[in-house]
């Protein structure tokens, strides 16, 4: 996703993570649980079309529904600001107080904004922002999602897109997020392969997994 619609080519950011503060209130959520050791976290349906080099994967994904916040924020600000408000929907901060399961990955990436944050993607836009995006489970369509009580939290299908995906462990570093997107556009370019909007920064674990075992990706999607 997609988790992104496509756009021009953004100047480099931040990658966005948590700041210290919030790490008491993440090591209480699901999120925090996972590691590589539990790979019963749903994930969005996809199937690899074709394996590249250095490990890089094109995959095609179903379409999905996704809890979404765009913020007129970067880095460990948008992460930190974000991920409190989307967990509070799915964990019943909605009407009817639904739970939902914790899905995987939660993305994030470049949006443009208004000042008004009236919609997640304009034509006109101001400023640059960072939009945060949990998948709702895969039985979770828009006509049954739960209306958000934060006017915050928008709700949104993304359509079946195909993603040119890099995978990595390790940290959360700005120095390995550079590292592996260079790699990620390097092997698509040699691949002859197009690729359209910003890139979309996938984290599948909580800050309670240890550095080694986190599961990192970057996606570039392909027209």
């Amino acid at each position: 996703m997609a988790p992104q619609a496509p756009g021009t080519t953004a100047p480099a950011r931040r990658p966005p993570g948590y700041p210290i503060g919030w790490l008491k209130t993440l090591l209480l959520l699901p999120l925090a649980l996972m590691s590589t050791a539990a790979p019963a976290v749903e994930e969005p349906r996809h199937e690899v079309l074709r394996a590249l080099a250095d490990g890089v994967e094109l995959r095609r994904y179903a379409p999905y529904v996704v809890a979404e916040v765009v913020l007129e924020a970067q880095g460990t600000e948008a992460g930190g600001l974000a991920f409190p408000i989307l967990a509070g929907y799915i964990f019943g901060k909605n009407k009817g107080e639904r739970k939902m399961a914790m899905t995987a990955p939660v993305t994030q990436s470049a949006a443009p904004v208004k000042m008004a944050m009236t919609a997640p993607v304009t034509q006109q836009p101001s400023a640059t922002g960072t939009r945060v995006q949990f998948v709702l489970p895969a039985d979770v369509t828009l006509a049954t999602a739960p209306e958000p009580l934060d006017p915050r939290v928008r709700l949104r299908e993304e359509p079946a897109t195909t993603w040119a995906v890099i995978r990595y462990s390790g940290t959360w570093s700005q120095a390995r997020y550079d590292e592996h997107l260079a790699a990620l556009r390097s092997v698509v370019a040699a691949a002859g392969l197009n690729t359209q909007g910003d890139p979309v920064w996938a984290r599948y674990n909580g800050p309670m997994t240890p550095w080694f075992m986190r599961r990192n990706e970057i996606w570039l999607a392909v027209p």
